[in-house]
């Protein structure tokens, strides 16, 4: 029995599915495997890796959170600015 996602898609992705999901090459969906970026195991006796789709859904609403939190910090840094110098 495979556990399936609610789209009726396999538990586990490929790194070439994943590259397809982030819009991105499979050598750099490797690599964002091998640094640790984005967790996945070694599956079989050739070690291919896979990634969970719970954990990449969790790795792109980590980067949309990333993004949030960086654009608010550049808006404070550019907020404070004018405060500096007292142009307010």
């Amino acid at each position: 029995m495979t556990h399936s996602d609610p789209a009726g898609l396999a538990r586990f992705l490929t790194l070439a599915d994943v590259a397809t999901v982030l819009a991105i090459s499979v050598h750099q969906a490797y690599a964002l495997v091998r640094s640790g970026e984005l967790p996945a195991i070694k599956i079989g006796a050739s070690g291919h890796w896979r990634v969970e789709h719970s954990v990449l859904d969790a790795y792109i609403a980590g980067k949309y959170e990333e993004n949030r939190r960086r654009g608010m910090w550049q808006q404070a840094e550019y907020a404070d600015v004018a405060e500096l110098f007292g142009d307010r």
